[in-house]
């Protein structure tokens, strides 16, 4: 018998319930349940196929809320503070709207909801004009419209620019238009479709090879808090260690212990900052995990208590697989403690990955992770850090896992079909839960190449194996940007490229757009060239160190950035679209790939082989981070952009904070915090501090600060110091930029007259100078004034005088 199409049917009973309603047709029922005032879930199943809720991505409760049901012959209405949803009842068909009345997004009239088979499918009416935003790791524009996208987590070694799918899935997206902005996440972890008119002018789409239509639909006064409130709803990141915000390096693979020694050494002697350093495949004896290579690496404990003295952090691979093998310990200890996958006979799953036929432990069950937890004491006994999870889509050769495997799920059974895409963010769970197990109340990094929305909570993610080239390197800022609209907010990609070679420019401009991102790794593959900073030239050398310096200068304000991430998930890295979603330029492709690095940096990434660049610059006023010159916003301008300068600009109302050059995050700063401020500007910056390294900030040991810049009444507010952590800082450092026609003459501040200097002041060094027939380089600089001053946890003001400049 063929399968149609087959509609949910007409409201044929209903009735309120405590967090919503719940409605029923002749053959389904749909649950609604309010969240929040702007987060309202809808559950649709078949009556006589019941299913099992997701346990994995959602982690939020709903919240107690007054919502109001009302209904008339055809309608059932329900409002919150936020949205109101109207439920026809002939069919049953569900729409939103804000609380005007201006409809946000409503099931298309005819189709609504159905069934085809086991696959359930949304249609949705599309909106003239309609922006898509979102789905994290997607390939292709920043709009997506016009495009579907499948969600089924995929091993794609050397991706094509628009390859669809790639590693990991979060299916949620936001919808921009005329009337309004909502969210959808659809809490489903089967193989998915979701379609924004592709081959149709119709409807956009969700479509489901299983379970129920599980979706929550989001709606509040910005882009930027539906954002927020998602990452509420599916968890916010932990706070990372510092070091894991600094430079880091990796190739597959450093080996023997004295090479990985040797790149150590080599980023001190030549003064270039570094965190970590990644051991690949080849530190496994004979790539078999819970294992050293006893000739390549004898003592792990000792190599990693060496690099520690150096200031370096050791991160490992790991991957999911387990070699079958007699006499190997870990296989033998996994099969005895039933933690393996199986056939729906019970004989194990295998499958070849590096080590040759392997097990893969069951995620979905609660004592293998538990087993797998307790075997990240091998590698925290040898001085391991940070853990990166690799191969976790899961990856096979043949890329053929078969769908009728089965997965525990936490007791509800279930198939690949639906584990698939939750599996390796399962993974780093239990990799993070036997890291905090035994590191000792440090912070890991964690590191993961696939997951579900949810995997925030564990794992940093980067974009895979991506290739050296510079439409590579632009789509991975696209990754990035969308993975920050889809409640990932530290993820990167690998700068230089993994796969092929990047030549000295594509690898300097990849070095100065991958300071501005929130993961900062560079990574090359067997059989390459080495990618480090050194290995391209002096002029790329010089280039990377400049902008590596500058990352670290910019500690401060990037550790804050990461902190907020922990509290209202808005990401570091911010896509124009978040900020300015009606502006029809940031959606356009010469700009989509712009976004800003926190409150005050615009970052535009531009071609390694382009000297000459047109930006555009959104509402407001701009200065040029490296000379201080003015521009303003709601224009498009063209600008150099030669190999040693990215383009970037800084927010007029933004204050930025820095801190000393060290290198690395185990050095201590000079004690300074230097406030950098801008002319004719109001704005507020903020400072949190905590060790960096433990987990005592959740129990009081940290300190946040709020410092008010109001220029046109020559003031600055810092705020009381909150928190038992003591600062950093014993000194503050004020650095007034663009005030190109004024001086900063005197500053009062706790009760005493201080005199500003004149100073001329670079965040960049100037390149030296390589060319034998002497050609000039540039000297990037600003005119600045500066005061320094003592630091105190107390509240207190600062005023200052200013003058015209005489003009001689």
């Amino acid at each position: 018998m063929a399968q149609l199409y087959r509609s949910i049917g007409a409201v044929e009973s209903w009735e309120k319930t405590e967090q919503g309603l719940l409605l029923k047709t002749a053959e389904s029922s749909v649950r609604i349940t309010v969240y929040s005032d702007s987060v309202i879930r809808v559950f649709a199943e078949k009556l006589d196929d019941p299913q099992h809720e997701l346990p994995y991505a959602v982690v939020a409760e709903p919240q107690q809320v007054d919502f109001e049901v009302k209904e008339t012959e055809d309608v059932i209405f329900l409002k919150t503070l936020k949205i109101r949803a109207l439920i026809s009842r002939k069919p049953l068909r569900i729409s939103f709207s804000d609380l005007d009345g201006n409809f946000l997004n409503e099931e298309d009239c005819a189709l609504g909801t159905g069934w085809i088979g086991d696959t359930v499918a949304t249609y949705r009416a599309l909106k003239e004009n309609e922006k898509f935003i979102g789905l994290g790791e997607k390939t292709g524009p920043l709009n997506r419209a016009g495009n579907a996208y499948t969600q089924w987590n995929t091993d794609h070694f050397g991706y094509p620019t628009n390859a669809d799918p790639i590693y990991l899935s979060t299916p949620f997206y936001m919808g921009i238009h005329a009337e309004g902005h909502y969210g959808i996440f659809l809490n489903n972890s089967h193989r998915s479709v979701v379609n924004f008119g592709a081959s149709n002018d119709r409807f956009s789409s969700i479509q489901v090879e299983g379970g129920p239509m599980d979706y929550f639909f989001f709606h509040n006064d910005s882009v930027a808090e539906m954002v927020s409130d998602y990452s509420w709803l599916t968890g916010r990141i932990p706070l990372p260690p510092k070091w894991a915000l600094g430079f880091q390096q990796c190739r597959y693979s450093y080996y023997p212990d004295s090479e990985v020694l040797n790149v150590a050494r080599t980023f001190r002697e030549k003064k270039i900052p570094a965190d970590v350093i990644y051991l690949d495949i080849h530190y496994m004896q004979d790539y078999k995990v819970f294992t050293f290579d006893e000739e390549r690496f004898p003592n792990p404990k000792q190599l990693t208590a060496d690099l520690e003295k150096d200031g370096f952090k050791t991160v490992v691979i790991v991957d999911p697989g387990v070699k079958r093998d007699k006499g190997y310990k870990p296989c033998e200890d996994g099969v005895k403690n039933d933690v393996f996958v199986k056939y729906p006979d019970g004989e194990l799953h295998a499958a070849q990955v590096w080590p040759g036929w392997s097990y893969f432990p069951d995620f979905t069950k609660e004592s293998a992770r538990n087993w797998w937890s307790d075997k990240m004491k091998f590698y925290t006994d040898n001085g391991i850090r940070g853990f990166w999870n690799d191969m976790n889509e899961p990856a096979s050769w043949g890329q053929m896992t078969p769908d009728l495997i089965e997965f525990d799920f936490d007791g509800s059974k279930t198939s690949h079909r639906e584990a698939r895409n939750v599996y390796g963010g399962l993974m780093s769970r239990a990799t993070k839960e036997g890291a905090d197990k035994y590191l000792d109340n440090k912070r890991p990094l964690m590191l993961t190449r696939a997951g579900f929305s949810g995997v925030q909570r564990y794992a940093a993610v980067w974009t895979g194996d991506n290739i050296a080239s510079d439409e590579h390197m632009m789509a991975g800022v696209r990754l990035i940007n969308s993975m920050g609209l889809t409640g990932i907010p530290f993820a990167g990609y690998d700068v230089g490229g993994f796969v092929g070679e990047a030549s000295s420019d594509l690898f300097a401009r990849w070095i100065s757009i991958g300071a501005f991102s929130p993961f900062f790794r560079a990574h090359s593959m067997i059989g390459t060239r080495n990618a480090e900073p050194w290995t391209f030239g002096e002029t790329s050398e010089a280039i990377a160190r400049n902008y590596i310096n500058l990352r670290y200068k910019l500690m401060p304000t990037i550790y804050t950035a990461m902190h907020r991430a922990t509290i209202d998930g808005m990401p570091l890295v911010r896509s124009l679209a978040l900020l300015y979603p009606m502006d029809e330029k940031v959606y356009e492709p010469a700009y989509q790939n712009q976004y800003m690095f926190g409150e005050s940096l615009l970052v535009c990434p531009v071609e390694s082989t382009k000297d000459l660049v047109r930006v555009y610059l959104p509402e407001g006023t701009w200065y040029d981070l490296l000379t201080d010159k003015y521009y303003k916003g709601n224009q498009e301008v063209v600008v150099d952009c030669p190999v040693e300068k990215l383009p970037v600009f800084v927010k007029r109302g933004a204050p930025i904070i820095t801190q000393s050059l060290v290198q690395s995050t185990a050095e201590k700063h000079d004690g300074v915090l230097n406030l950098h401020v801008w002319f004719k500007a109001e704005g507020t910056a903020c400072i949190y501090e905590d060790d960096g390294e433990s987990y005592d900030h959740q129990n009081g040991k940290w300190s946040s600060r709020e410092i008010k810049y109001d220029c046109p009444n020559n003031t600055i507010l810092f705020g009381a110091q909150e928190g038992d952590y003591a600062s950093d800082f014993d000194k503050v450092r004020v650095i007034w930029h663009g005030f190109h026609d004024r001086k900063v003459k005197t500053v009062e501040v706790h009760g005493k007259s201080l005199k500003a200097k004149s100073e001329e002041h670079r965040w960049v060094d100037v390149l030296p100078n390589f060319d034998p027939l002497g050609a000039s380089v540039v000297d990037y600089k600003c005119d600045v004034f500066t005061v320094e001053f003592k630091n105190t946890d107390k509240a207190f003001e600062l005023t200052w005088e200013s003058e015209l400049l005489e003009r001689g």
